[in-house]
């Protein structure tokens, strides 16, 4: 008889309501009814991504098109993505109903991918000293309680060809962060969409399908490199 593993009931109604946000159909009962019953594949490794808008899949037409989805499909894994929308290290972090680090360390994941900073530029520089200390607290968190789990943190993304100061500022930080912790570190992700303004959805903020699809792409090199 095949063994069924279960993410806990608060983490799959968080990503079934992620999903439904995104296709704009049905609602979940949060804890309940078919949120609570997502199941997955006891062989397959858990990869939990840490992110914002540009990892939840925004500007996406489905979230089978998003970048986390794309790769997880391709790799095998089973994704859990409570990824927000303008959420960064320190951004917008008193709104959420259910606070995604929480989210993604209470699903025991096998692998993070954390994709977190861009918006955390629109704080710099009043809050500077404020998101330096927030990574190096989520950090030490993830791998504290998560010890047996391989950290992968990636460079922040970014959206336009124009880069202010912060963003390399921020850049900076979560690479000192993710080497405090022995994470491996993907660099360049901040440029993957640059310079292709055909990549973003209508609201000139967000990628779309195909935007996705080629950060998918990169990233998958870009794990390939470092052996996942």
């Amino acid at each position: 008889m095949t063994q069924r593993r279960f993410l806990p009931a608060r983490i799959a109604a968080v990503l079934a309501a992620t999903a439904i946000a995104l296709t704009g159909c049905g609602a979940a009962e949060p804890g309940g009814g078919p949120a609570a019953s997502v199941d997955i594949d006891p062989d397959a490794p858990v990869v939990a991504f840490y992110g914002d808008s540009y990892t939840r899949g925004t500007g996406a037409s489905s979230t089978e098109k998003r970048w986390s989805s794309i790769i997880s499909a391709d790799r095998g894994w089973t994704e859990v993505n409570p990824s927000t929308d303008g959420l960064g290290f320190v951004n917008n972090r008193e709104y959420q109903s259910v606070d995604e680090l929480d989210a993604v360390i209470d699903a025991d994941p096998d692998i993070v991918i954390v994709t977190m900073g861009l918006n955390d530029n629109f704080s710099m520089p009043d809050r500077a000293d404020d998101i330096e200390a927030a990574i190096e607290s989520d950090f030490t968190r993830l791998s504290t309680d998560l010890p047996d789990a391989r950290i992968v943190v990636v460079e922040p993304f970014w959206y336009t060809d124009d880069r202010p100061d912060s963003v390399e500022q921020i850049i900076d930080w979560v690479e000192a962060g993710a080497e405090r912790i022995g994470a491996d570190y993907l660099p360049d992700a901040s440029h993957w969409i640059e310079g292709h303004p055909e990549w973003m959805a209508s609201d000139g903020l967000h990628p779309n399908d195909d935007g996705y699809a080629a950060i998918a792409e990169r990233m998958d090199s870009a794990l390939a490199s470092i052996g996942l």
